[in-house]
């Protein structure tokens, strides 16, 4: 996993409109939530996802943009976001390219793992677990409330 402080490695993915998107493009000017997640549909990134949709409103007030990122293709991606009204992007990566600039591997099956990036592309908080798929959304509207808070009172 990547380290609170690095710089966000910027790459290229395709969307699930399948439409070319980069790091830079998702941060423009908001703070980002990049969640890794192994599998469209599935029981627990079905939990997460839908965490981060009915949670849309207050992370849009938080000024963060969210994306998740899996293997699945575009087609899959664009049925789970239709299926789940996500409203969201959803980023493909069949060859796991952006999976490894993360270190976003795992083991046995794709690891889940959010990251939050401040606007200026750091890394600012980074939640890793596979089982508490839920708690993805509460680790990462702490750190985007920690954003708002003025330095000198942190």
């Amino acid at each position: 996993m990547l380290k609170v402080g690095d710089y966000a490695p910027d790459f290229e993915g395709t969307t699930d409109e399948n439409k070319k998107i980069t790091l830079k493009d998702m941060i423009s000017g908001n703070n980002l939530v990049l969640y890794f997640y192994p599998k469209d549909e599935t029981p627990g990134c079905t939990a997460e996802a839908c965490s981060f949709r009915d949670e849309w409103d207050d992370l849009v007030k938080l000024g963060a943009n969210v994306v998740g990122v899996s293997s699945d293709s575009v087609q899959s991606h664009k049925k789970f976001k239709e299926n789940r009204k996500l409203p969201f992007t959803l980023i493909s990566d069949p060859d796991k390219k952006i999976r490894k600039l993360y270190d976003a591997n795992g083991m046995l099956l794709p690891a889940r793992i959010t990251y939050v990036i401040s606007k200026e592309g750091k890394i600012v908080h980074a939640y890793n677990s596979q089982m508490n798929a839920k708690n993805h959304v509460k680790e990462a509207m702490e750190a985007l409330k920690a954003l708002q808070i003025p330095k000198s009172q942190q």
